[in-house]
């Protein structure tokens, strides 16, 4: 019975890919109320219906939602578009999404949403404070062992795959991996150097890779901390891919010094005219190379990121993430829980910023880095407080890090974790900072949020 009722789900989505696939064929812009007309009328679980009202509902009736989604509907290649939303939707929420749901009740496994992975920490720049000139080829993830690591995942139901570095682009095979993996959606993490016509080309044809452009802000900001001309070339890649209806966006580390640059209307509007469709906003965190605590943001700034945030979502035909200041949609802390790092050693992370690792995955079986008593551990105890805008064990809840990592006897994978455990001074300094953001981030909380945040994600 249960084959039965399976085979009828999979028909059910298959009628449904195929239906939204053949609509977004042809003039999907001029067609928006069929789209959400067949998915409403084909998807019968009460939470994804509520959730495809709540996207209608903003599309009506929020110009600049509406605006972006016509943007993306009418510039985008046809080939892109089908299959961001057959791997993205179809494969990776509808259809994988009951896999790891039967594989958390059979097994008790909770298993991510998506994975990162580095397989290789070269690049073709010398970023200040970036640690990649120290690595060479043979420090890279072999490339059958990391096509072993994406059909795992696949098998376990992930269908959403986030490529980090280093840069992605250094090895050409690559893009033969996303082609192998075509049901499989990837964003790879970029400095946009290596992307010329032919990638461009090849990206167009492969429909679904949508790649992240790393920015610190305009030219000055970009080129202070990477190099002269790497801003230039950043909008070159960009205008390569928005010319053939590639979707990509921006990622932006915000620091003290740039955060004003970043969320700036200046800023955003460029991007806009480029063509990218969204930004992923990351708190510059005290790790990696001469980690400096005086380049976070200071309690008012990392509240005025979200706020800024926030306003841009709705004013800007733009989509915006706030990793910190969004923790209140997704239950607080998602690190090893919704999604984990694999790094270049092959050590599963619960974070790209959690350089901790009880997990090497060189000969052994993905699940099994999910059964550790490490992210056993952390999916127990989050969110870390009951204030989500407070979601980080590292900079938030400093005693959790040390607690947790002391309980289950993980390892730290780079020398600035080393800091948060064992460096009194650089531990102390975390410490006031957290105690500082503290007042300020309960007040934020009851103000903005009413306390309240997405208790069912929050309980996994």
């Amino acid at each position: 019975m249960n084959n039965i009722i399976s085979y009828m789900e999979k028909g059910v989505k298959e009628a449904l890919v195929k239906a939204v696939t053949s609509v977004l064929d042809k003039n999907p812009e001029k067609n928006v109320d069929k789209l959400f007309q067949i998915l409403d009328h084909t998807i019968k679980d009460q939470e994804s219906k509520e959730s495809i009202e709540t996207v209608y509902d903003l599309y009506k009736n929020n110009p600049a939602i509406h605006e972006l989604a016509q943007n993306i509907l009418s510039t985008t290649d046809k080939n892109c578009l089908k299959k961001f939303f057959g791997n993205f939707f179809a494969n990776a929420v509808w259809y994988g999404g009951p896999i790891r749901d039967k594989i958390f009740s059979e097994q008790g496994t909770k298993l991510p949403f998506t994975i990162l992975i580095s397989p290789s920490m070269r690049c073709t720049l010398k970023c200040t404070g970036c640690y990649a000139a120290k690595y060479s080829k043979k420090d890279d993830i072999p490339r059958e062992e990391l096509e072993r690591i994406i059909k795992e995942a696949r098998e376990l139901g992930i269908y959403y795959i986030i490529i980090l570095g280093g840069e992605p682009f250094i090895n050409d095979y690559m893009l033969d991996i996303y082609e192998e993996f075509n049901d499989v959606l990837f964003t790879p993490f970029t400095n946009g150097q290596l992307i010329n016509e032919k990638i461009a080309d090849r990206l167009k044809k492969l429909g679904n890779v949508i790649p992240m452009f790393s920015l610190e802000g305009f030219e000055k900001e970009t080129d202070g901390r990477r190099g002269k001309g790497v801003f230039q070339g950043v909008m070159r890649a960009m205008d390569l891919l928005h010319e053939r209806g590639v979707l990509f966006g921006v990622s932006s580390a915000v620091n003290r010094i740039n955060l004003d640059v970043v969320t700036s209307d200046e800023f955003i509007d460029l991007l806009v005219k480029k063509g990218a469709k969204m930004s992923w906003y990351f708190l510059y965190m005290p790790v990696g190379e001469s980690p400096d605590v005086n380049l976070m943001l200071t309690s008012d700034q990392r509240l005025a990121l979200g706020e800024r945030t926030r306003k841009i979502r709705v004013t800007k035909p733009y989509f915006t993430i706030d990793f910190f200041n969004d923790a209140p949609y997704v239950g607080g802390c998602i690190a090893g829980k919704y999604y984990c790092h694999i790094n270049s050693k092959e050590e599963v992370e619960p974070c790209i910023f959690a350089h901790f690792s009880t997990f090497n995955l060189k000969g052994k079986p993905l699940i099994d880095a999910f059964k550790t008593e490490f992210f056993k551990t952390l999916r127990e105890i989050q969110p870390y407080n009951k204030n989500m805008l407070r979601p980080c064990m590292m900079i938030d809840n400093t005693n959790v890090v040390r607690e947790v990592v002391a309980k289950v006897g993980a390892h730290t994978t780079d020398p600035s974790a080393e800091k948060m455990l064992h460096d009194a001074e650089f531990m102390s300094e975390l410490d006031k900072l957290a105690e500082d953001f503290k007042p300020k981030a309960d007040k934020a909380w009851k103000e903005i949020f009413n306390e309240k945040g997405n208790d069912k994600m929050a309980k996994g």
